[in-house]
């Protein structure tokens, strides 16, 4: 795809943001500001992680019910939660039930807690590029993976988390504002 497209109400947009009615609120309102705040961040790097190999659209879906899963991811919550916690999410059919993953939120939120108050968010936010200087033209020229989104996967490694590759990583800095990909000429950009 190329560049921005017109929607039914005639603003340009990200050709994505368009393609299914759920997206058009996500795109003009969520992704791509800025996000701080420690549960606020460790709830996006939660669904990112889930989103891995699934469509974002199947975790946006499902986000309600992963909130209320997931005490509304907060992080010293989850961090108490037991295996009994891990049975009830597994059998829960309102979230994604991939063991890995499940667990993984677990562990990371461990490892959030670990980290002390707004350490999450001075962590992730460290590795945040900065601005580019102008929007770029198509997808095309979106990179998955960068040498920020590497080194903050490394880091969030290191410090116990789990399910966190680069590309999630970078899927994590879109979402959060810490880089900006709308496309030039997107009219609901931040």
């Amino acid at each position: 795809m190329s560049g921005v497209v017109a929607g039914p109400d005639g603003r340009k947009r990200c050709p994505w943001g368009l393609s299914a009615p759920d997206y058009v609120s996500y795109h003009d309102t969520e992704w791509g500001r800025t996000v701080h705040g420690d549960d606020r961040l460790y709830e996006r790097l939660t669904l990112e992680a889930f989103q891995s190999g699934l469509s974002w659209l199947t975790i946006l879906r499902k986000r309600e019910n992963f909130r209320a899963a997931f005490a509304n991811f907060s992080i010293p919550a989850v961090a108490g939660f037991s295996e009994a916690d891990v049975d009830r999410l597994l059998a829960d059919p309102g979230i994604v039930r991939n063991r890995a993953k499940v667990l993984a939120a677990l562990q990371n939120a461990r490892a959030a807690a670990a980290l002390g108050p707004d350490g999450l968010d001075e962590l992730l936010w460290s590795f945040a590029p900065p601005p580019r200087t102008r929007r770029v033209a198509s997808l095309a020229e979106i990179p998955a993976v960068t040498p920020e989104s590497t080194a903050m996967a490394k880091a969030l490694k290191k410090r116990g988390f789990a399910f966190v590759g680069p590309t999630t990583a970078y899927a994590l800095m879109q979402a959060t504002g810490m880089v900006d990909d709308h496309l030039a000429g997107c009219q609901t950009a931040p």
